[in-house]
């Protein structure tokens, strides 16, 4: 046991299934519905969403798999799990910082992501209030403008996200995450559900416009960007690189088939990716709107659609309620990490270290929202505080974290017993360990010098 651990019960997830809503929900979130679409419209469409797919199981899929694996080992937190598990293979405890580096970036992560989550939460109301009924692009991008002004209301949608975050992991990991997460996530299925068949009714032929933009093969969009694009984002897609999963995979138990739950797990994300982009897109194409037009497709475009149709207050209202939900199944995640380092390495209870962690992020997130408007000339290395710590997460500390878990997963254990864990034959273990060993890590440091260049 690490010198630096505080002795205590570790908790469990009740079920192979609760787990896996709970996972699902950490990778379903923002990036599925408000990223995923927008990269979709720059990048040409299916060009870009079949190499994300291809990635998501060539790519995400390993990764997550020993994300799980070590944290099982470990049964502590990420960064006293990777020193323990290092120790017992007789590596250095060094490699505790790749435990260190997703644990803080879980944490800076969900400064800024509870500052998104606040957005969308606010555009329930002025989606109910009829604030979108026929206003064009300027009055939409002024709405979305004037709302990125009002320090007060940012930070009262903040506080509001933040608290729900504190009152569902200060319950624990079955009261809390787990319970939560099996509430949640049917929900968001069904939301989504009712928003693609509205989208369908209300948007006629567009409905197939959108699918073909979407799945019909586009090889002449297919360029480096798009590539190094889509296995980005599949990286991020799956929470991967964050401590989140290595958190999670320490409240498993032995009897969890890592493989089979990892690919149910990728193809619930890969679902709702799919859903959203037909969610959005023809009501984008109904209403010819820019497909293209990036991070402000959701809360710029996509309320000029809202409204000028039929129901629209209704279906803004439903697809802001589908937003908020989707990015709180992840914020929970994100909170997790450091909830259960404080955990286990001070006194503190789980309500208390959750609260703890929750106000320092919380702190954080103000800097974030005063980066808009009242610090909005402060920059380093020509980027406001919202934009650097995005860069600073999802470009660097993120890869470096991944790449550093399949490095130590594929080269530093004990490989013999890693097969029997995974229950894999010598054809499969052999496929495993060229993509483990070889293709992953090659993919990862590309995704590092993209995020450089």
């Amino acid at each position: 046991m690490s010198t630096g651990t505080m002795k205590k019960s570790h908790s469990q997830w009740s079920s192979r299934m609760g787990f896996m809503l709970a996972a699902a929900g950490s990778a379903v979130g923002l990036g599925n519905i408000w990223k995923f679409p927008y990269m979709a419209g720059e990048m040409g469409g299916s060009a870009f969403v079949l190499t994300y797919l291809l990635f998501m199981f060539l790519i995400g899929l390993p990764i997550l798999v020993l994300e799980w694996l070590i944290g099982r080992r470990g049964q502590k937190n990420p960064i006293h799990t990777m020193e323990d598990v290092a120790v017992s293979e007789g590596r250095s405890k060094l490699w505790k910082w790749v435990g260190i580096i997703g644990v803080l970036g879980s944490f800076l992560i969900l400064s800024f992501y509870s500052v998104i989550g606040g957005w969308a939460t606010d555009y329930i109301f002025l989606a109910i209030k009829g604030t979108f009924n026929g206003v064009d692009g300027a009055g939409t991008g002024q709405i979305f403008s004037n709302f990125l002004g009002n320090v007060n209301s940012l930070l009262i949608w903040h506080t509001v996200f933040m608290a729900a975050n504190t009152l569902i992991v200060a319950l624990g990991v079955g009261a809390g995450l787990e319970r939560s997460c099996k509430v949640m996530m049917p929900g968001l299925g069904i939301l989504l559900l009712v928003l693609v068949g509205y989208a369908a009714y209300v948007s006629g032929p567009s409905f197939g416009e959108a699918f073909n933009f979407l799945f019909t093969p586009n090889l002449s969009a297919l360029n480096g960007t798009a590539i190094l694009a889509a296995l980005g984002h599949a990286f991020f897609s799956l929470s991967l690189g964050m401590g989140i999963m290595m958190a999670y995979g320490s409240y498993l138990g032995k009897d969890v088939n890592l493989l089979s739950t990892a690919r149910t797990v990728v193809i619930l994300d890969v679902i709702v990716a799919m859903l959203s982009g037909m969610a959005i897109f023809p009501l984008v194409f109904a209403n010819g709107l820019e497909a293209g037009s990036g991070p402000g497709l959701i809360f710029v475009t996509l309320p000029i659609a809202f409204g000028n149709m039929a129901g629209g207050t209704i279906l803004g209202c439903l697809f802001f309620i589908f937003l908020t939900f989707a990015a709180l199944t992840s914020s929970i995640s994100l909170l997790e990490p450091t909830v259960e380092l404080l955990e286990e390495k001070t006194h503190m209870g789980r309500k208390t270290a959750t609260v703890v962690s929750s106000i320092l992020i919380w702190a954080l997130g103000i800097a974030c929202i005063l980066s808009f408007n009242e610090w909005s000339n402060v920059k380093l290395f020509d980027k406001n505080i919202f934009d650097l710590l995005d860069y600073l997460t999802s470009k660097i500390m993120l890869p470096v974290t991944g790449l550093g878990t399949v490095v130590f997963g594929a080269w530093m254990m004990n490989q013999k017993r890693i097969r029997e864990e995974l229950n894999l034959n010598e054809f499969w273990f052999s496929i495993w360990t060229v993509l483990s060993r070889f293709i992953v890590p090659i993919a990862v440091i590309l995704i590092l010098i993209y995020g450089f260049i």
